[in-house]
This record gives C-alpha cells, structure tokens and sequence, in this order.
C-alpha cells in the first residue's frame, strides 16, 4: 500500500473545481484515444471511456481510498494529454497505476521518455485487434438480452471489434412490437436510461443504436433463420433465452446459414465447457464451438474461492445465496412448476436450490466435493449476495485476509473480477451497474481461526453481463496489450 499524500487544500472549492476542470479536459482525449485507435484507458481497473466528469472524478477517489494515495486529476491528466499525442496501436492502458509508478520513481525521468518506456511497444502498431469485425447476434431480448446489447453497443469503438448485427425474438403481441422491444432497450427501471439514442425503422424492423443498425428477426426457433439473407456471415449466437443447455439444443445454431459459434447465458450441459472468465478462460479454443458463461452466482463466487484457496488453502464450505427475484418467479401466488417459486416474488423470501456450488467444480476442479449450497430469493429486483462459509487449510486473521482481498482486488489478474468496498453503509442498490463478478464486503469479514465468513455483493445480471462479453471476446480471439505489464 502506497503512502503519497500531498498537502490539503487550503480552499477546497478551488482545488474541486480545478480538477473538475482537469477531468472535463480528459474526456475529449480518452474518447479520440478510444475512436481512433482502440485504445482503452482505465483508473485501476475501471474503465474511463465514455464516462462523466463527476465519474472519472470518483475514479480518482476510489484510488485514494483504496490505496491510501492522494492521486488525483493532476497527476493522471499529464499522462493522458501525452498519451493522446502518440501513435498508439490497440491496448488497455491503466493510467492510474502508471501515474503511481511515475510518481515512485521520483518523476525523475521525462514524462513522455517514461512513457515511450511503458507502453514503447505499442507505439506505430498498426494492427487491429481482429482481422475483420466480428458479427454478433442476440437471440433473446429479456434482462440479459437488453444488457448485452447495451454493451455491445458501447463497445463498438472503431467499428473493428464486435458487432452487434442481430436479434432473434418471436413475434410479441404488441401492435407496435418493435417500438416496444425499443423502448424496453431505451429505458430500464434498475439499469437505467440506455446511454444514447435509438432509432426505429419499422418496415425494414431496424433498431439502430448509435448508428449501429441492428437487425430485429422475428422466428420461433433457429430453424426457421437464415443470417446470410441480412449480410450476416460467421456470426457468433449468443443465446440468452435459456431454453437449450446441451449440445443437441444449442447445436441448432450452428445449422443456421451464416452463424459459427454459440455462447449461453446459462449453466451448460454434459461436455459443455461452463467458463467463468478470469479463471478458466484458457478452456476457450479456436475451434470451441459452444460454451457456456455459467451463472450469475458461479461468476461471483469461484473468483472468491480462488482467490482464497490459492493462498489459504479451502477445506470445506458451505455458499448461501441471497438473490434478487428473476422473472421466473411470480408476481403473485400462482402456479409453478418449481416447489416454493409459485409464491409471489415481491412479498417472500423464497428458499429455493442452486447449483453454483457444484458448479464451481467445472472451472475450479481443485474444489470438487468441498463445497455446499442453497439460495433464497429476496424481494428485491436485482443486486445479490453470496455468503461463503468457509474453513481454511490454516488459521488467519481479519486484517490479513481482507489485505490479500485488497491486493488482489486491485493489483491481480483478478481485478475485472473482484471488486473491493471499505463502505460500512453499503448496502444493494450501491452495486447496481457494477461491472465486476462480484463485490467484497470487507467490513462484514468474520474470521475466527481457520474458520471465516465472507460476504460478496453482485450485480447478477449487468456484471454477468460483462463476463460473458468478455467470454464472447476470448471466443472471437480478441487480444489486447495490457499496461503497465504485469
């Protein structure tokens, strides 16, 4: 943990609005940087592009909470101002951890002389991070179908990467069902207004998104499509319906003209490979041709529990999910096929099964049998948590464990996936939108020897969401230079 302080300000509305100042003039730089070149800029770990000044000024808070040094936007604007000026290639550059390096070294070296040694290789690239762009299509529209396009639309940067060229629904009964589908995308009621405009044609049943045409195919199964006819060609299906998780189900994609890959949105099947990005990711090949992203809980828990048993050592454990209601669920008591789910959502907590538990076997096969779990559904609309109840291979304390969580929250190849809070008000709703698979709750750790109790927060459908886009990426063969290097 760092100790850099600098003094405070002897006018505090002074020093905020100078960098906020500081902050307004990175914006244009982060997004031509972005456009242009590809380049994604990041304040340990989170990601600067497309955001607000107020949100890049909060970015610079986390860091000084986190880690206990006062950078701020006059130390990163310098860097970003020079980086903007270089012929950058494609790449993920963290800009906080940089400035933080540059300030241990004393700042004895130019600014641009540190830089050229930083990120010096990617200096003149001309490569793109694919050969050609790669299409997407979402066959679904629910929760995740809606956040999915959300991201993907975001992404879109040069136009190079992803492209989101489709979705496959069926036939609703609204009059107007594509300025319905449109506006389920244009407003959401826990994520939020979509971040742009849309616009509809509706005799060619176009939704384009920030200039990006989406093709809106209505048909009842994957039988009954044919991309090629739209100009789609080697698309990749992300089926986010959930109604196939084998081979046989999800294999019916692959007969469509047009489509090549299938990623689901949901615990796979048999030999499906379950993938949580960040841990087995590696499992992904050239020539996968289905996977699966696993659950929400799996995605926030095996981070965790890898985390811990690499440096612990796990024992045994029992996960208790506390999980928003879904829309398989009731509003009201009802029939179900599900034992307790017939009862309404929004007046119950609901005692029900998951099997993230045994599921962390598929990615984390080090931890086959060690571990239990249940769920309860809670009425809240989204935001869950995981309880792990875990004994360890050896006896530890608070401060410690919560110390490795920090690091490796902040400083590990598990920075996307873990996030960190010292917050002793945080409660749901403060994660909504997050984009890690999971928040820990630092100051709800309980530790009593080898025994400890860990409370991780997830946003269960946008930070899954993000996990499988960044398994749909790992799919295509997308490759980013990270710096500062590891």
């Amino acid at each position: 943990m760092t100790e850099e302080t600098r003094p405070v300000p002897a006018d505090f509305f002074a020093d905020w609005k100078e960098r906020e100042a500081l902050a307004e003039a990175m914006i244009p730089l982060i997004g031509r940087l972005y456009r242009e070149n590809n380049v994604s800029l990041y304040m340990y770990g989170k990601n600067m592009v497309n955001r607000s000044v107020i949100e890049l000024m909060k970015a610079h808070r986390f860091v000084r909470q986190m880690e206990h040094n006062e950078l701020s936007e006059y130390e990163t604007f310098p860097l970003v101002q020079a980086l903007s000026e270089m012929d950058l290639g494609p790449a993920h550059i963290d800009v906080g951890k940089l400035a933080v390096s540059y300030q241990k070294s004393g700042n004895g070296s130019n600014l641009t002389e540190f830089l050229q040694n930083e990120v010096g290789d990617d200096i003149g690239v001309t490569r793109k991070p694919l050969p050609e762009p790669q299409d997407v299509v979402l066959y679904g529209f629910g929760r995740i179908g809606r956040l999915l396009a959300r991201l993907l639309v975001e992404k879109t940067g040069s136009g190079d990467m992803l492209r989101l060229r489709a979705i496959v629904v069926r036939k609703g009964g609204s009059v107007n069902d594509l300025a319905t589908r449109a506006s389920l995308l244009r407003r959401d009621s826990v994520h939020g207004a979509f971040d742009g405009t849309i616009r509809v044609l509706e005799d060619e049943n176009i939704l384009v998104c920030n200039g990006n045409p989406i093709q809106v195919i209505y048909a009842n199964s994957p039988a009954e499509v044919d991309y090629t006819q739209y100009g789609i060609n080697n698309a990749i299906v992300v089926d986010n319906t959930g109604v196939w998780r084998d081979e046989a189900g999800l294999g019916q994609h692959l007969n469509c003209a047009g489509a090549s890959k299938v990623i689901l949105t949901a615990p796979g099947k048999g030999e499906i490979p379950n993938i949580v990005y960040g841990i087995n990711h590696h499992e992904i090949k050239p020539d996968s041709k289905i996977i699966s992203a696993a659950s929400c809980t799996t995605n926030a828990i095996v981070p965790i529990l890898k985390a811990i048993n690499d440096e612990f050592g796990l024992n045994k454990g029992h996960v208790e999910s506390v999980h928003s209601y879904t829309n398989d669920q009731n509003l009201i008591d009802n029939y179900h096929k599900g034992a307790r789910r017939g009862r309404s959502a929004a007046l119950n907590m609901v005692l029900t099964e998951t099997g993230a538990a045994k599921a962390v076997a598929k990615a984390l096969p080090e931890l086959e049998g060690k571990l239990t779990g249940n769920a309860i559904r809670v009425p809240t609309p989204n935001v869950s948590m995981a309880i792990l109840n875990l004994q360890l291979n050896r006896e530890t304390t608070r401060d410690e464990l919560n110390e490795y969580i920090r690091e490796m929250a902040l400083h590990s190849k598990l920075q996307q996936q873990i996030d960190y809070t010292i917050s002793t008000e945080a409660v749901s709703t403060d994660f909504v939108g997050s984009r890690h698979a999971c928040i820990f709750d630092s100051e709800a750790t309980i530790v009593s020897g080898d025994s400890v109790v860990l409370y991780c927060w997830y946003d269960n459908e946008f930070g899954y969401s993000c996990q499988v886009v960044r398994c749909l990426e790992e799919l295509v063969g997308v490759s980013w230079p990270m710096y500062p290097r590891s």
